[in-house]
């Protein structure tokens, strides 16, 4: 009965997990979809080039977050016979997708950049109008707004494909502040602080890409947990008063979830029924410790009197 409820639970958390990803995802192609709609207008406008090309960045963050919706929803179906561990990773893969995208947008911007500052003829560029800088100060508020917000709710459900989206809502505001001096250099007749700035930005944007790459690929090859989770693990497990020892943990992360396996050493003389049930209060108390872990599976080893005698002799 304790095992249905807490499959019961953890299906009901994984819902809700997914309807917060669904959620932040759609607020997120409205608000880029009519920011890059903003910033083209004003580009076309003002005559600005670095504003409609930062209209095409904010517009790619529309596809990005296409990408995360269909990793999280891939990733929440149930496990079937052909897949027993259920689609997790499949998060990951959308996180590298997006991390190449990321890594794509900064090689450009920076490419870009170079081949302006490498030209030297600057005299043949238009003066953007103050439209413009003002277009380039709204999307830097409103991208660092939705990095933070789309970062809290990434951390909330534990979720890489949106902590990706997120930084990719950073390296757009990053783009329009490089957007920003580039404008305001030009208007004060420097306009080479356009290019340098986009090479800056570029820097940003791929260590952004090279940590979300990172983090996905750590978690497709079972990286084990952080030691300091572990060690509460095993806190959580000799918190049990029928447990004596640990004989051995191992964890692997499986996309976003955390799979564990461990061997207590319980008192041998203890019936298979009250091996069973002190070995389903150790499973019990890891899952519902730790939300992130999607199983726990405990086998009991039994401490006996020749145990008990084999040790006293090696001491």
């Amino acid at each position: 009965m304790k095992q249905n409820n807490s499959n019961s639970d953890r299906q009901g958390a994984a819902k809700s997990e997914k309807a917060v990803a669904m959620q932040i995802s759609i607020i997120s192609i409205i608000v880029n979809v009519l920011l890059s709609l903003i910033k083209l207008v004003a580009g076309i406008v003002a005559k600005s080039g670095a504003m409609i090309s930062d209209a095409v960045h904010s517009a790619s963050d529309v596809f990005s977050t296409f990408i995360v919706m269909i990793g999280v929803t891939i990733a929440g179906k149930k496990s079937d016979e052909e897949h027993p561990y259920g689609h997790d990773r499949l998060e990951c893969v959308a996180s590298v997708v997006l991390a190449v995208i990321l890594a794509f947008i900064g090689l450009g911007i920076g490419i870009t950049g170079i081949k302006k500052v490498m030209g030297g003829d600057y005299g043949h560029l238009q003066i953007p109008g103050e439209l413009a800088l003002i277009a380039a100060i709204v999307s830097i508020v409103v991208k660092e707004w939705m990095y933070w917000f789309t970062r809290a709710a990434a951390k909330k459900i534990n979720s890489g494909a949106l902590m990706a989206d997120a930084w990719h809502h950073r390296s757009d505001a990053l783009s329009s502040v490089g957007s920003f001096i580039g404008i305001f250099g030009a208007r004060m007749g420097f306009p080479i602080l356009d290019p340098v700035a986009s090479i800056v930005i570029c820097f940003f944007i791929e260590k952004a890409a090279v940590d979300i790459f990172k983090d996905a690929m750590n978690k497709m090859v079972d990286k084990s947990c952080s030691e300091d989770m572990v060690n509460e693990m095993k806190q959580v497990i000799l918190n049990d008063k029928d447990v004596i020892a640990i004989d051995e943990i191992k964890t692997r992360l499986f996309g976003a979830k955390v799979y564990v396996e461990v061997e207590i050493l319980v008192d041998g003389s203890k019936t298979l029924v009250e091996a069973h049930e002190t070995a389903e209060n150790v499973h019990m108390s890891i899952e519902n410790r730790f939300p992130d872990v999607k199983h726990c599976m405990v086998h009991v080893n039994p401490k006996t009197d020749d145990m008990y005698m084999r040790e006293e002799g090696c001491r």
